[in-house]
């Protein structure tokens, strides 16, 4: 009996590796992609599964979103500007399945296919449109990549364009024409000023010739302003209208 139990010890031995090895732990962020012979036989949701050795491989897929910075890409736009473009694209893994079966490396496939949607999006607008729409221009690349990464199981959820760099000569003329632009403002805004003020001072001085006295009470209000501050000496000649004024007093 004690022979019997010894020669088992081995195989109970060997049982208990076997499966200790065919153990996987799936955490809740990762699906596994499972075939057996070689053929694909299903996903594996989160928990302890049991892959057995030799006859059943599988593959490990996290379906968190994933962020990817491209680098900074040479493109041209369509009014032949050089410039240098980083994007950051948001995606995730909806479908295990696809992502392993359809492509061989799905994070590489991604970028290349942002990479090149970005180039082809930039070259059709000029330089103008991609500084002012550039919300706009993510959309759209980001509606081309989802067509062509939903057939990998991927679900682009945003593409940004984080960064626009023009060449210096580039930005120099842009600030030139900024500083030209706030200065046709500028004047433009002055000369309708200037355009109120002389339709103002037209209605006083009509309103003066009209109105007997007006011009003296003028005349002598501005010397009471004038005269407020003792630092000041005046020196005027009296116009003939204050002495006709005083003399019309006088008679009064």
């Amino acid at each position: 009996m004690e022979l019997l139990f010894a020669g088992l010890t081995p195989v109970f031995i060997v049982i208990f590796t076997v499966i200790l090895s065919s153990l996987k732990q799936i955490n809740e962020f990762e699906r596994g992609v499972q075939f057996t012979f070689g053929r694909f036989s299903g996903v594996l949701e989160p928990g302890w599964r049991i892959v057995l050795p030799i006859f059943q491989t599988w593959q490990k897929v996290d379906i968190r979103t994933k962020v990817v910075e491209e680098p900074d890409q040479d493109v041209i736009t369509q009014d032949n500007v050089s410039t240098k473009i980083t994007a950051v694209i948001y995606y995730k893994i909806i479908d295990a399945q696809k992502a392993i079966l359809e492509v061989e490396n799905f994070y590489w496939a991604v970028s290349q296919l942002a990479q090149t949607t970005m180039r082809n999006v930039i070259g059709e607008v000029t330089l103008d449109q991609l500084l002012s729409q550039r919300h706009e221009l993510a959309v759209k690349i980001r509606n081309i990549v989802e067509k062509s990464a939903g057939q990998w199981g991927l679900d682009v959820s945003s593409v940004e364009l984080k960064d626009i760099k023009l060449p210096e000569n580039m930005v120099r003329t842009m600030g030139k024409q900024a500083e030209a632009e706030r200065e046709k403002r500028a004047t433009i805004i002055s000369s309708e000023g200037e355009v109120i003020a002389s339709k103002n001072l037209a209605i006083a001085a009509k309103t003066m010739s009209e109105t007997p006295g007006a011009l003296h009470l003028r005349t002598l209000n501005s010397i009471n302003d004038i005269s407020s501050d003792q630092s000041n000496t005046v020196v005027f000649t009296v116009p003939m209208e204050i002495l006709h004024a005083i003399e019309g007093f006088k008679k009064k």
